[in-house]
């Protein structure tokens, strides 16, 4: 097999279509996905995906950091207890939709609503607290030296009493066997998989109606990342949580969420239902690698 002489390219196997893979190279899937970019889904077929009306919406987003503009007009738009997942290329900018829902990034221009009123500028504490929004990280954010119970009463530092914190731990350890086994233990301790649960269950003792969840499978084994899907399919189907996540795995992603929004450079190139978006040849071709 020949070396590959442009260390400057990475090889990304393609869907298949036919007897023949497509290999594109990572400056192929950018450039291909910026021709997608030339309709934008209009605001219509954004609510049409949305059933009822939305609980969280964005219009007109334009968000960075510092100075760099990241974020180009932005719409969104997802139901209570829908999921919605945003897939793109490297750069494309999905994280920071992320960030800015939350209060991370400077945001210059347009609105971000809960329930029809407007947090684009409420504290990040205020989302959490009043908005009910949670975001759970893609970095490993668990404390290794703090008890499993401890972690989790993290999560509850804005409640006005701290019983109120326990109470919400303890529904969780009823929830999840894993967890409640390791109570006491360190952190430290956990699998991959289980470190992932106690991020996402720290979330919840906030009970947010809104989770935002950063790239839920990235340095998971398959069968945690199996396993962290559905714990999420649960929370959305059995606790009607609303969910909003960018996932690295597209395909993944899309088979778990009811909406998909393709993301290219900033703004909104493509949306549909998750799976058929799964169908759609030119995203099965730029970012469901097999």
């Amino acid at each position: 097999m020949a070396e590959e002489t442009d260390t400057t390219k990475k090889a990304i196997s393609g869907y298949g279509h036919g007897d023949v893979d497509t290999i594109l190279s990572v400056d192929d899937v950018a450039r291909d996905a910026e021709k997608m970019a030339g309709d934008r889904p209009s605001t219509d077929s954004l609510d049409k995906l949305c059933e009822g009306e939305p609980l969280l919406s964005i219009e007109g987003l334009v968000a960075g950091y510092g100075k760099m503009e990241i974020i180009h007009d932005f719409d969104l738009r997802v139901g209570s207890g829908q999921s919605l997942c945003l897939i793109g290329p490297n750069g494309a900018g999905k994280s920071t939709i992320l960030h800015s829902i939350y209060g991370f990034t400077n945001i210059t221009g347009g609105a971000i609503r809960m329930k029809g009123n407007d947090v684009t500028r409420l504290s990040t504490n205020e989302k959490l607290k009043d908005a009910g929004i949670a975001y759970i990280l893609q970095d490993n954010s668990v404390f290794p030296n703090m008890t499993v119970e401890e972690n989790l009463l993290m999560g509850g530092f804005l409640k006005n009493k701290p019983d109120e914190a326990m109470a919400a731990a303890d529904r969780v350890f009823e929830k999840y066997g894993r967890l409640r086994e390791r109570r006491n233990q360190k952190a430290g301790v956990l699998s991959g998989g289980e470190r992932r649960l106690l991020e996402i269950s720290r979330a919840l003792i906030m009970e947010p109606q809104v989770l935002l969840v950063d790239e839920p499978s990235i340095g998971l084994e398959p069968r945690f990342i199996d396993m962290v899907f559905e714990i999420l399919d649960d929370l959305q189907n059995h606790e009607g949580k609303t969910i909003i996540m960018v996932e690295q795995n597209a395909k993944k992603g899309l088979e778990f969420a009811d909406i998909g929004y393709v993301l290219v450079s900033g703004e909104l190139a493509m949306a549909g239902p998750g799976d058929e978006l799964l169908q759609n040849p030119e995203v099965g071709r730029l970012f469901l690698g097999g």
